[in-house]
Order: C-alpha cells, then structure tokens, then sequence
C-alpha cells in the first residue's frame, strides 16, 4: 500500500493529491495521510496543585526575649536556623584553596558557589528550560529523514479485490523509499499557551535560584556572626577566669598574713572554678559553630581553622520602614517567582479551555521511490489536517478543572506571601530599633560595672569588703559583657536580616554589615 500511494502523489499533482488519495484509499493509507501529529489533539500542561519549590529547605533568623545570663534584665537573643539543603554542600577545597583564616566574604562566595541550596536549585532551573524548550517544540517546524528498504508480498482478496486470472496474493514487491518529513503547526492555542506556562514555570525556577542565594547569604553570614559571638564570648571567659585565679592567689596570700578569713578564700575558689566551667562550655559551643559554618561553605568539617573577621557595632543603613517595604516589593526574588507561578497557572488554564477549539497543521514530505535506486522517481505528499473536537468524554472539562483549582491556589500563595514579606520587614525593621537601643544601654552597663569591679578590689585590698561583694561584682561584670556582646550580635543578626527581607542580600550585604 506504501508504493501505491507514493503513485498517488506523483500521478494526481499537488492540486488534487488530497482528493485522490482519499478516493483511491479511504481505508490504512487514507488514515494515515490525514492524521495529525496526535490523534487526541494538543493536551493541556497540568501544573501541581502548589507553586512552592520543592525543594524543602529553609533558613530563619530568629530574635527571642529571654533572661540575660545572671540577671533578670531581658534582652533579644537570636538564633540562625538552617535545614534541608542549604545545611549542606559540596567540597569547595576542590577549587578554592584554603588558607586557614576563613574571611566572611570568603565565606559567602564559598557558600553560593558550593551549598547545596543554590547548586539544586540551579539544576531544577536547568531541567524547566528543557522542559520549555520541548513545548516550544511543538509550536516550530519538525523536519525528519527517512531511507527505508521495502520487500513485501499482499493479500488482495483480503482488501475486496477479486478478479478471475488474478492471483490472492501478490508479490513479493521490493521498493526503496527516502524521503523527508516537514511537519508544522499552523494554529493550536492549547500548544501555544502550554509553552508559555513552561516558560513562566522556567522564569519562576530562576527567580526562586536568585532568592536561593539570598537564603545562602543568610545562613552563612548568619552562622559566621553566630561563631564571632561565640568567639568573643570565650574570650571573655577566659578574661574573667584570668581575673578570678589572680583574685584567689590574692586572697590565699592574705590568708597568710591572717587579713582574710578561709571562707573568702573558698568563695575565690569557686569564682574560678565556676568561671572554668563557663569557659569549657563557651569553648565547645566555639567549636559546634565552626563546624557548622564549615558544612555551609564546602570546607572539611572540622573546628580546626580561623575566622579572621571582626564586626563591631556600627550603624544600620539609612533606611526608612516605608522604603525599606518599598524595596521588598520590587526586589524581593520569592514574590517575583510567586508572581510567575500565578501567569503559567493562568496559561495553563487557557490551554485547558483551548482543547475544546479546533487545530490545524500540515504535514509534506519529498523523496524518491522505486525498485532500485536508478529506476526511483521524486514524489511528495502535501497533507493540512484541520482537527475539530466534537465529544472527548468530558476530558476537556477535567482538565479545566484541575487548572483553575492550580490557579485558584497560586493566587492564595501569591498574596499570603506578599503578607509574609511585609511581616517580616515590620518585625526587622523592630528588631534594628530594638537591638541598637540594647547595644546602648549594654554599653554603658559594662563601663559602669567594670569601674564598680575596680573600686569593689581596691576595698577587697584596703580590707574594707570581703570577697563576697568582689564575686558578686565580677558577675556583674560577666553578665555584662555577655549583655554587650549578645547586643551587637543581635543588632549584626537584625541587619542581616533586613537585608534579606528587602531582596538584598546577596548584592548589597555590605551596606547593611559594613564588611571590611
């Protein structure tokens, strides 16, 4: 039947080749002349339910009121969390060489180049612009090559062709056919729109690849200003332990000499004994942070390196509440995926609703056919297929409902996170005002403790107090100081974090933290 119809191509012509080869065949070969690309049409692209990624991590900086440490004043303590991907990365000693001495900017460019929160993401963006590219397909022409070797007997009585002299079965027939097939789309909405919903799906995939890298910032600027506090905390330890044995010695010579009791002498004792406890324990916690910034920046997870970096207080940017809201409106990489989400949502439903339209396309192809390649002859076939729907057993109706539900939910998520975004502007804008008055009053605590502390020794020396009020004071002193620095890490902490909730973290991390 493939011979016979060539033949019809080449002896009808162009004009009236659709004509003949449906007069001639209006059985196989007539089919297969007049069928589209799909015999079911164009289907539309469905969409999950949820236009969140999902990818599951997530990177929250928290600022908590709870008691200072031997006081019952209450301060803002934060606290970096980091889980799923962003908790992990690739080896970036692999490239980057590693000098010991861990610099923040180091540390960010380490983090989104290796965590695994950008390096998925950037995949999950390379696998939509696939899947974009194969919609489009459908949309442009397809052209395809074809050399075929034919030997082939055929039942004629099986076909209604009976004739006296006539054999059954005729053949065998040999024929070589090469040709090429041009297809193209001339019109199918439903196609178009599903390339545009994989397009805004792509965009999406990007957008949510830039806020990855925000969230990368977050987590590891965070976690390195958690590993400077925890630094400075030890330091502080170890001045106050370096204090409390030279307070014992003294006392355990003027117990000598019979100035002091026993008893001042066993409160020195547990003084520094207590501050050695402090110091082991603040000295792990160093050590926990230090891993955990390794595993955010690729590098081997071990405690056995340096940051070299130091962020005293400064200033937060000039930044008003209604700009800094302003900002995150229009640079926020979250809300422009959600928005891109909530378009290929709506493409999808206009796909939906064009499967109930007609379609048309066409189909030619040209080559040659014949016995042997000297005896071929050139033929074409030129096919248009106008594919109307008339009854596909309410398919058509599911899929629009299944896309307007899609819809419906990206809407709801578009305008809960526009209400996310701007609850978290307010709450760190509150948290910046909030942590510089801390670092202000915490400032002045520690000046004022630290001249009490003097004067308290002095009295200890001279024999007018007992070292009661020397303990005491020095705990004063203790808290203070880890009133100070728990201060500027929660102001550090509220900077960053604004940055992020503007859409700025990634490239405008140092006006908010001053880096050197």
């Amino acid at each position: 039947m493939k011979v016979q119809t060539k033949l019809v191509s080449r002896l009808c012509g162009p004009a009236v080749l659709l004509g003949c080869s449906v007069l001639f065949f209006a059985g196989r070969a007539g089919a297969q002349l007049g069928a589209p690309a799909s015999s079911q049409g164009t289907q539309a692209a469905q969409l999950p339910l949820s236009g969140k990624t999902a990818q599951s991590g997530s990177v929250n900086a928290t600022q908590t009121t709870v008691p200072g440490a031997t006081t019952s004043v209450n301060t803002l303590n934060p606290a970096v969390q980091v889980q799923g991907p962003f908790a992990g990365s690739a080896n970036s000693t692999l490239q980057m060489s590693f000098s010991g001495k861990l610099a923040l900017r180091e540390a960010i460019q380490r983090g989104l180049e290796y965590n695994l929160g950008t390096v998925g993401l950037a995949q999950a963006v390379r696998q939509a612009q696939g899947a974009s590219r194969v919609s489009r397909s459908a949309l442009l022409p397809n052209l395809n090559g074809t050399v075929s070797e034919t030997y082939e007997t055929e039942n004629l009585q099986a076909l209604g062709i009976k004739f006296p002299g006539i054999p059954a079965v005729v053949g065998p027939l040999n024929y070589l056919d090469a040709r090429a097939k041009l297809t193209q789309t001339i019109a199918d909405l439903a196609a178009l729109y599903n390339y545009r919903a994989t397009a805004e799906v792509a965009m999406a995939n990007q957008m949510s690849a830039k806020d990855a890298r925000d969230l990368v910032v977050l987590a590891v600027a965070g976690t390195y200003l958690q590993v400077i506090a925890a630094k400075a905390r030890a330091q502080s330890s170890q001045a106050q332990l370096d204090t409390a044995n030279a307070l014992y010695q003294q006392a355990l010579q003027q117990r000598g000499v019979g100035l002091v009791a026993q008893v001042d002498v066993n409160r020195s004792q547990v003084q520094a004994l207590t501050e050695q406890q402090r110091l082991v324990s603040l000295r792990n916690d160093l050590a926990k942070q230090k891993i955990n910034l390794a595993r955010l920046t690729g590098l081997p997870p071990t405690d056995q390196y340096d940051i070299s970096d130091d962020l005293p207080f400064s200033a937060a940017p000039a930044l008003s509440l209604d700009d800094a809201l302003r900002q995150a409106s229009t640079q926020r990489s979250d809300l422009r995926a959600a928005e891109a989400q909530l378009r290929a949502a709506n493409d999808a439903r206009r796909a939906a609703r064009s499967e109930r339209l007609p379609s048309l396309s066409v189909s030619a192809d040209f080559g040659v056919i014949g016995v042997n390649p000297p005896q071929a002859r050139e033929t074409y076939t030129v096919v248009g297929t106008v594919r109307v729907p008339i009854w596909q057993g309410g398919k058509a109706k599911g899929d629009i409902d299944q896309a307007d539900a899609a819809w419906t939910q990206r809407r709801a998520e578009l305008e809960d996170l526009k209400s996310e975004v701007e609850g978290e502007v307010r709450s760190y804008y509150l948290d910046l005002q909030a942590t510089a008055n801390q670092v202000e009053v915490a400032q002045r605590n520690l000046q004022v403790s630290q001249e009490t502390l003097t004067l308290t020794r002095q009295r200890f020396e001279a024999g007018v107090a007992d070292s009661v009020e020397v303990v005491q004071t020095e705990q004063s002193v203790a808290s203070a100081e880890l009133d100070y620095i728990d201060g500027v890490f929660a102001h550090n902490v509220a900077k960053l974090s604004l940055a992020r909730a503007v859409g700025a973290a990634a490239d405008h991390l140092s006006d908010f933290l001053k880096l050197p």
